[in-house]
């Protein structure tokens, strides 16, 4: 299609005659399916508006980033079709915006998008008989172009949104900045439990002196003291206990992998729960698939994050709730899925989930998934978490069974993943 073939047909429209109509439709017609082949091939979304904020097109990319239908968003305004989009005040400063987006459905991601005006310029007739009705443009100019003596005036007519997925850039930074955060808190940890088991080995110590001074006195005096220092030593062993299990829930370890069945490994995390469950009145509903493959695990690491997980559920529904388990099989990842019927979380708290020490309990401590999510991620996994107020929680890990480094990709294949998104 020759360049400049609109404004060749508005130049000449004075001049057409009834049999070149139809030439003319067919030409703007291949021209138009052209641009929409165009516009659809590529990976950013783009959208037009009209001056009312009505959708006039969107490509497939726009499409698939806010799960819109063609047919029920052409004609609507852009702020009806996306919530939460302040398009007014995207737009009051007659200028280009750039501003980044968190989308959370249809799929959870970061997007960032740029909204630019489109001006159309009115020009008066240069020729007697022409016409010249004018172009338009990206961006208010609102003046003629460089080099011309035709004054113009400029009428915006819309505008053009074009998005571009960073939701991978985003991850990488957020991941760098939760990482580091981690690393403090093990400095911190190691700092308190250093400091705390301290006094822990000096009461230890001193208990054991009274013990043997205890010996010495009469049988009646002994019995009672004997007593008081079993109950104390009792606790000073549990204080250290809980500092051991701490430091070695948070302290970087290599899990020490053994062929493990994860069926097992949740039976074993439930039986934990059973007098909880059972006083809350909680029912668990297992799907344990059977022909789930062995997996490089270790025993102890797994089951102390499926604790973190059911733990973080049964607190959540308080009583009378059901929480659902399920295991599945994908071609290279074993599924492990729990399903509570609890608060859920508002989409605010769902994105700090992870942060350390952020927590909606009144007495958690802000460790539990963040040390769910190291311990899956060292075993080369995946963990993510679905929920929306009032209508629970969906927590998914997903543990590799096959170690596959790279896979050669086929021609246009590439494309596709890149814009699809995990559908476990």
């Amino acid at each position: 299609m020759k360049a400049g073939f609109l404004e060749k047909l508005i130049e000449r429209l004075g001049r057409i005659g009834p049999e070149d109509v139809q030439n003319y439709f067919l030409r703007l017609a291949q021209e138009k399916g052209f641009l929409e082949t165009v516009f659809n091939a590529i990976q950013e979304g783009i959208i037009v508006t009209d001056s009312k904020a009505r959708i006039t097109y969107l490509n497939d990319a726009a499409c698939g980033v806010f799960g819109l239908e063609p047919s029920e968003a052409i004609g609507k305004r852009l702020d009806e079709r996306i919530r939460g989009l302040a398009w007014e005040s995207l737009t009051r400063s007659g200028g280009p915006v750039s501003h980044d987006m968190e989308i959370f459905y249809p799929q959870n991601r970061f997007i960032n998008f740029y909204v630019v005006p489109l001006v159309i310029e009115q020009r008066e007739p240069t020729v007697a008989g022409g016409v010249d009705s004018g172009r338009i443009v990206a961006g208010n100019d609102g003046g003629a172009q460089p080099g011309s003596t035709i004054p113009a005036t400029a009428e915006e007519v819309g505008h053009v949104m074009i998005l571009r997925d960073i939701t991978e850039s985003r991850r990488t930074a957020q991941e760098t900045i939760e990482s580091e955060r981690f690393n403090a808190l093990m400095l911190l940890a190691a700092g308190v439990a250093h400091e705390i088991g301290n006094p822990l080995n000096s009461l230890h110590i001193h208990l054991q002196l009274m013990e043997r001074s205890v010996q010495k006195l009469h049988d009646g005096e002994k019995a009672a003291l004997e007593e008081s220092i079993e109950v104390a030593r009792s606790e000073v062993n549990r204080l250290d206990s809980i500092v051991t299990q701490f430091l070695k829930a948070i302290r970087p370890s290599r899990p020490q992998l053994r062929p493990q069945n994860v069926n097992t490994i949740v039976e074993e995390a439930v039986r934990f729960f059973t007098p909880e469950l059972q006083d809350r009145g909680i029912v668990v509903e297992q799907e344990l698939r059977s022909d789930l493959p062995s997996l490089q695990l270790d025993r102890d690491q797994m089951k102390q994050a499926f604790y973190n997980v059911i733990k973080n559920s049964v607190e959540a529904m308080h009583r009378r709730g059901t929480l659902r388990i399920r295991t599945d099989l994908t071609d290279t990842h074993v599924i492990v899925r729990f399903v509570d019927t609890g608060g859920g979380m508002s989409a605010g708290n769902l994105s700090r989930v992870f942060e350390p020490y952020f927590t909606t309990k009144t007495s958690g401590s802000g460790l539990g998934l963040l040390i769910v999510r190291r311990i899956v991620r060292e075993h080369g996994g995946e963990l993510s978490i679905e929920s929306s107020q009032g209508k629970g929680l969906t927590l998914t890990i997903r543990l590799p069974f096959i170690d596959k480094r790279i896979r050669m990709l086929e021609a246009g294949e590439a494309r596709d993943h890149r814009s699809e998104g995990r559908s476990d």
